[in-house]
C-alpha cells in the first residue's frame, strides 16, 4: 500500500491528484511539516513523503515522476523529446509560478515576523503576473501544457492556480483561468478535493 505523508494542503494535493489520476490505491497519513510524524519519514521534516514498502520518497516532483514512470501514464518515455518538453514545462512552473507564491507565503506567515520583508507580497504578485503571461505564450493553442495529452505538467499548473487562489492572488490571465477551470473538471481533481476536504 502506498502511503502519502503530509498535511491536507500544500504540495500533498498534487501527489494525491497524481494517485487519483493513476487509479492507485493509497492511504494518507496526515502530518504537519516539521512534526514528529514528518520527521519519522523525512529527516528534513518537509512534506510530502511517499512510503512504498521499504522505500521512502520525498519531494513532490520526485514522487510524481516515480508514480507516473511506474504506471506508464501521465508522462512520456525517458529520452524522448516529449519527455524533455514536459520536464521543461514543469521546471517553468516550479521556477516561474511556484517560486513567487512560496516567497509570498514565507513572508506572509511561514517566517517569524521579525524575518519577514515588508513589500514582498507586491514583488511576488508582480512576478506571478509575469509568469502568467509566459504561460500563455508557452501554451499557445494547445489543450495541454506538457504535450499532446494530459500529463504531470498540467497537474503542476492547476495546482499553482489553487495556491494563488488560496493566497488571494487575482489572476491576470483569462487563458490561465480557463485552463485551470478545465483541469478542475477532471474526475481526478474532484476526487482529490473530496479526499482532502
Amino acid at each position: 500500500m502506498l502511503t502519502v505523508v503530509g498535511p491536507k494542503g500544500g504540495r500533498v494535493f498534487r501527489v494525491i491528484w497524481t494517485l487519483e489520476e493513476l487509479g492507485l490505491p493509497y492511504a494518507h497519513d496526515i502530518a504537519r511539516p516539521h512534526s514528529e510524524g514528518m520527521y519519522a519519514v523525512n529527516p528534513l521534516g518537509q512534506a510530502p513523503a511517499l512510503v512504498d514498502g521499504a522505500a521512502v520518497l520525498t519531494d513532490s516532483l520526485a514522487i510524481m515522476n516515480y508514480l507516473a514512470d511506474r504506471a506508464g501514464a501521465l508522462t512520456h518515455p525517458p529520452g524522448t523529446p516529449e519527455r524533455a518538453l514536459m520536464e521543461a514545462r514543469i521546471n517553468f512552473v516550479l521556477t516561474e509560478m511556484e517560486a513567487p507564491l512560496w516567497l509570498m507565503a514565507r513572508h506572509g506567515f511561514v517566517l517569524p515576523k521579525e524575518a519577514r520583508a515588508p513589500g514582498m507580497r507586491a514583488v511576488a504578485e508582480g512576478d506571478f503576473a509575469r509568469a502568467e503571461a509566459k504561460f500563455e505564450t508557452l501554451l499557445g493553442e494547445a489543450e495541454f501544457f506538457g504535450g499532446p495529452t494530459f500529463s504531470l505538467a498540467d497537474i503542476f499548473v492547476a495546482d499553482m492556480v489553487r495556491w494563488a487562489e488560496q493566497a488571494k492572488v487575482a489572476l491576470t490571465s483569462g487563458v490561465l483561468r480557463d485552463f485551470a477551470d478545465r483541469m478542475a473538471e477532471r474526475p481526478g481533481w474532484q476526487r482529490t478535493v473530496a479526499a482532502l476536504a
